[in-house]
C-alpha cells in the first residue's frame, strides 16, 4: 500500500541533544580507515584552524538517521520498516562537527515516492548546535521494497 502523499512537509520535534565526543570521533575514523590528523589529534585540528577535533563527513549519519527514526516510527505514515533499504545519503555543511559539539536534529518529509511497487521516501534532517546555529542538512531516501506477492 502506497504511503499517504499527505505527510509530505510534516516536520518531527527536535532531538535531544546527541554530545560528540572525541572518542566517538576517533573510533568513527578508524572504523572507515580515515587516519586524517584532524579528526584524531586535538593539535593537528587546532592548527587547522577548529577549536578541537572535527569528524569524518559520514560521522553525523548515526545522528541524523536516529532522529529520522521518529519518522520510520510513525504509526500514522505505516512505513513497513521490514522492506526498508537504504537509497542514497548526502550531507551539506555549514561547518564540520566539533568534539564537544551538543547537537539536535530536526526530521522533515520531504517526498514521498511511488516508484514500480516500492514506496521511496525523502527525509531531511537539520542539524544544529546548541547556539542553534546551522552545522549540516542530511538528506536520507529510504525504500520501501513492494510487497512480494504470494
Amino acid at each position: 500500500m502506497a504511503l499517504d502523499q499527505s505527510f509530505v512537509g510534516r516536520t518531527y520535534p527536535a532531538t535531544d541533544p546527541y554530545e560528540v565526543g572525541r572518542e566517538k570521533i576517533r573510533e568513527f575514523a578508524e572504523a572507515v580507515g580515515d587516519a586524517n590528523p584532524a579528526y584524531l589529534d586535538p593539535e593537528a585540528a587546532k592548527a587547522l584552524g577548529h577549536s578541537d577535533v572535527i569528524a569524518p563527513p559520514t560521522f553525523v549519519f548515526a545522528i541524523t538517521f536516529k532522529a529520522a527514526g521518529q519518522v520510520i516510527q510513525d504509526p500514522q505514515l505505516g512505513l513497513d520498516y521490514d522492506r526498508v533499504v537504504h537509497g542514497d545519503q548526502k550531507f551539506a555543511y555549514t561547518r564540520p562537527v566539533r568534539a564537544g559539539d551538543r547537537l539536535s536534529v530536526v526530521s522533515t518529509i520531504e517526498s514521498i515516492k511511488s516508484l514500480a511497487g516500492n514506496d521511496v521516501l525523502s527525509v531531511r534532517g537539520e542539524v544544529h548546535d546548541e547556539s542553534g546555529e546551522h552545522v549540516v542538512t542530511a538528506h536520507t531516501m529510504l525504500v520501501a521494497r513492494a510487497a512480494e506477492e504470494a
